[in-house]
């Protein structure tokens, strides 16, 4: 079962609801007036470390040497600055030439003052660090193999250093291995672990505005729907009125005139517009009345998408404990609604016949279980659900997609995950081949199991606005 890019993902957010996909090269990502304010800073201190060790310490180096291959780096900035706008970007290729270049001025500085045998050796990591946040693998590995080469021939060949009265500092053989081995320890490890935590920030940042625009689509779909109810709610007096004067009017005409066919065609267009305002009107949302719902019909309704797709959706609603048999009234909030879909959505893909959905309230709780009689999820990686990096198609024998062709939501688990715990709702994610093993009632369900916990007061409305006037419907600013 292949896994799914986040690239194809992020591309398959819904109809009309595309985003742009970041190109694989970093380097157009930071700007060079960012490297040269770093070198800028890199310089003065490397100019303050050479002045505190010849006047401060008494250490003996190869000044002007030290000061000419700093010098190149002062010009090189200097062009730069003259040369290149200040919002340039760097192209990949650029980038690396850079930070190249800092790796290699870094290395001469160091073979001029000492080596390894110099406390600021360890300083070379930091262009693999630069690079492994900002420039592809391929440029990080060549960088990171290239301050490799340069640590074990500065470990061997090096200008000594001097104090005034002669005597040379360096370590023993045994510590400058040890340096040697920690420096290259260093950009292995640090090179690896940045490489990771900015891919890990990246594909989260992705995804999190996938899951903003997911969440932005429905609610201008819930928006769309309100207007369409207002017009409805606002044309049906009229329209009533219309109907009932052409009535009057085709009974007082002549049977059969003109003029009586022409009352009955109006009379006949009233009702067709009423019809297409009613069918309009089935999705608003914007009156008071149709903010709120019980639990149980907000579920079914982040269903109903689903339920023609081939599958069986079975609903079981009760109450728990002294909670009382009415399900509580909640806020039709389109991040609830849009997750559930999202959740009921992938049980619909992997299973093999039935989805369960099941709903249930306490005083103090509102559950909601999901389960389908699937393959479950994979057991290695049930602890990585939600996950942006995980997400795969399942094939089935022949090797086609078992998803059907449906216009997909994207992310599905993740920005469900996401919406939900936006609401208040905490998710866990089982396989009912485990939970319900000795189940009897259950044991048929034995795919993928989603929970998803709110406390009550995170969804219902307070109860004080369930009761007395619910006050006067806004106008729609759409």
């Amino acid at each position: 079962m292949p896994y799914r890019t986040q690239q194809d993902e992020l591309s398959q957010i819904g109809a009309g609801a595309q985003i742009p996909v970041a190109p694989q090269g970093r380097g157009a990502w930071i700007r060079l007036r960012t490297l040269i304010l770093l070198r800028w800073w890199a310089i003065v201190g490397q100019i303050s470390a050479l002045i505190v060790a010849e006047r401060a310490l008494g250490i003996e180096v190869e000044t002007g040497l030290c000061y000419l291959v700093i010098g190149a780096s002062i010009v090189s900035n200097l062009v730069a600055s003259l040369v290149f706008p200040a919002t340039k970007r760097l192209n990949e290729t650029e980038n690396l030439a850079v930070v190249l270049f800092d790796l290699l001025q870094l290395g001469l500085l160091l073979y001029l003052t000492g080596g390894l045998n110099n406390p600021f050796s360890v300083l070379i990591v930091g262009p693999v660090i630069v690079s492994a946040s900002s420039l592809s693998s391929r440029s990080t590995l060549f960088l990171g193999m290239t301050a490799i080469l340069i640590v074990t021939a500065l470990a061997r060949f090096h200008l000594d250093l001097r104090s005034d009265a002669g005597f040379v500092m360096q370590m023993p053989a045994i510590f400058l291995f040890g340096m040697w081995v920690a420096i290259v320890i260093g950009i292995v490890f640090l090179g690896v672990y940045s490489r990771w935590i900015v891919t890990e920030m990246r594909a989260m940042s992705g995804a999190l505005q996938a899951t903003q625009m997911a969440l932005a689509r429905e609610q201008k779909l819930t928006d769309l729907g309100g207007v369409i109810a207002a017009a409805a709610h606002e044309l049906g007096t009229p329209l009533a009125t219309i109907k009932l004067t052409s009535s009057e009017l085709a009974g007082d005409l002549p049977e059969g005139s003109d003029a009586q066919g022409d009352a009955l065609l109006i009379n006949q267009q009233a009702d067709r517009c009423r019809d297409i305002l009613r069918s309009m009107g089935r999705a608003g949302k914007d009156d008071l009345h149709l903010r709120t719902a019980p639990l149980t019909a907000v579920v079914e309704e982040a269903g109903e998408p689903h339920a023609e797709r081939g599958k069986t959706l079975l609903f079981d609603h009760a109450p728990v404990g002294d909670a009382g048999h009415a399900p509580p009234v909640i806020l039709r909030r389109p991040e609830v609604i849009h997750g559930l879909r999202n959740l009921i959505q992938n049980a619909v893909d992997f299973a093999d016949d039935r989805v369960w959905i099941e709903a249930r309230w306490s005083t103090t709780a509102i559950t909601l279980r999901i389960m389908d009689d699937g393959p479950g999820f994979p057991v290695q990686l049930l602890g990585r659900i939600g996950d942006p990096q995980i997400l795969r198609h399942a094939r089935g024998p022949s090797g086609t997609m078992r998803r059907p062709g449906y216009d997909g939501m994207g992310l599905g688990l993740f920005i469900a995950k996401t919406l939900l715990e936006r609401s208040g709702a905490d998710l866990s994610f089982a396989n009912g081949s485990d939970s319900f093993r000795g189940d009897s009632v259950r044991r048929e369900r034995s795919g993928a199991v989603v929970e998803v916990v709110w406390p009550r007061a995170a969804l219902e409305i307070e109860s004080g606005r369930t009761g007395g006037g619910m006050g006067q419907n806004m106008p729609i600013n759409p």
